[in-house]
């Protein structure tokens, strides 16, 4: 394969487009490479100007199966030309998805119920939640994300998420996440015997008002920088979590869907949540999420008391139906599983080699590249990660950055990407890494 030409963004046309963005949107939803996307096929994608990128975002880890799969494309397009949306009437294709959905699920998780957004999804999870226990706190860690709706921020670890907005929905406890990279005790796995998880009690003792009924966990966190926990923490967490009677809801709105080399990450340990919620890669590009539960859990709502004016609607429905098909089909969650290994051997080869990249950690093909001071190796460096980002997609690599101080790059190519493609992308980063040096 060719290497990708240099180029100097934006172009024209893109710098055209993003005057009028910058006049008529407001400055609150722009935090990308400034290129406007024009069309996409599979890995990659084409700017206004007719640039050529791989992607490394998968649209924020939603196209799994790429862009434009021309099944999906299909199946959507006999869709539309039939039946568009019914609101909560049941159709063909939405009690079909949802019967071969919940095959896909640990056999305790028998109901799923389609919504819109990751967020939706994780606002109904909390409501079922509350009703079903009769409780109001919810414990959540420092660092998650679970959407930026009031009851989605409210179990937010994190106060960028909730900064400047009031008082959020009252009732959540926090706690640290196993970031052992940056442990919050200043710990060291494997010596520390997942320490994080001993201090969890003394936590709810000191600052619980004994109303304590749901955990909500990410499998791993993705805004705070693809943070993986070690093996054993997320198994570890769920015992303690049966053992003082909390359900358990485990938010895999981006981690599901063959992303970490399995269907779901809870697959990896055998975890078994009362509730699981879903999305972003569940449509792949039509939005759609869902909550699966055991029916006992959705048995204590009442009938139109969980509604979604477009949730399950025939389209999003045809499309996850048409999702299931291609991760059967093309065996994608194993093929992001050996990619994923592929990439982690060459990433971890530049971290020996450069200083400032002070962390490589992933599972499947999520991956996060966490970069520092050249000369302290914990000094978080935003600085350099945007200087990455930039000089990446100048050479024809799209990425996003997230983590906590704004230092982590997102590897997260779509689950279809070769290893031939792999290679470009990281032959490129190794060029901005070397130009970086010098």
């Amino acid at each position: 394969m060719k290497k990708l030409p240099f180029r100097k963004i934006p172009g024209p046309k893109s710098r055209e487009l993003l005057a009028l963005s910058y006049q008529f949107e407001p400055e609150c939803s722009k935090d990308q490479t400034p290129i406007v996307w024009d069309h996409g096929k599979g890995i990659w994608i084409w700017d206004v100007d007719g640039n050529k990128f791989i992607d490394f975002t998968s649209g924020v880890l939603v196209s799994n199966i790429g862009q434009s799969h021309p099944h999906m494309v299909e199946a959507i397009r006999r869709q539309i030309a039939r039946l568009g949306n019914p609101y909560s009437f049941p159709t063909p294709e939405r009690v079909n998805v949802s019967c071969r959905l919940v095959k896909t699920f640990p056999p305790n998780l028998d109901k799923v119920f389609l919504l819109t957004t990751g967020a939706d999804a994780i606002e109904a999870a909390i409501r079922i939640a509350r009703r079903y226990t009769g409780k109001q706190e919810i414990l959540s860690f420092y660092g998650g994300f679970h959407g930026k709706t009031y009851g989605a921020m409210a179990v937010a670890g994190s106060i960028g998420t909730r900064n400047g907005f009031g008082q959020s929905v009252p009732g959540t406890i926090l706690a640290p996440y196993a970031y052992c990279y940056r442990c919050f005790y200043g710990k060291k796995f494997p010596e520390c015997d997942f320490y994080c998880l001993k201090t969890l009690d003394h936590i709810i003792e000191s600052t619980s008002s004994g109303d304590l009924g749901t955990l909500i966990v990410e499998p791993y966190q993705g805004s705070a920088g693809f943070i993986v926990p070690p093996v054993g923490w997320l198994k570890r967490l769920e015992t303690w979590a049966k053992e003082r009677g909390l359900v358990l809801i485990i938010d895999e709105v981006q981690s599901s869907f063959g992303r970490t080399g399995k269907m779901y990450m809870i697959e990896w340990e055998d975890i078994r949540p009362q509730i699981l919620c879903l999305g972003k890669g569940l449509g792949n590009s039509i939005p759609t999420s869902g909550v699966a539960a055991e029916s006992k859990i959705f048995d204590v709502m009442g009938a139109g008391s969980l509604s979604s004016t477009w949730g399950g609607n025939p389209v999003s429905s045809a499309a996850i139906n048409a999702v299931l098909d291609v991760m059967e089909s093309e065996n994608l969650p194993e093929k992001a599983r050996v990619m994923g290994e592929y990439a982690m051997t060459r990433f971890l080869k530049l971290k020996d080699k450069y200083k400032f990249l002070g962390d490589v950690r992933g599972i499947g093909l999520v991956i996060g590249l966490e970069f520092v001071d050249p000369h302290d190796e914990y000094t978080p460096s935003p600085a350099i990660t945007k200087e990455v980002v930039h000089k990446c997609a100048e050479r024809g690599v799209l990425l996003g950055k997230v983590g906590l101080y704004g230092n982590v790059l997102r590897v997260a190519p779509p689950l279809i990407i070769t290893q031939e493609e792999m290679d470009l992308a990281i032959d490129i980063f190794e060029a901005v890494f070397t130009e970086i040096t010098q």
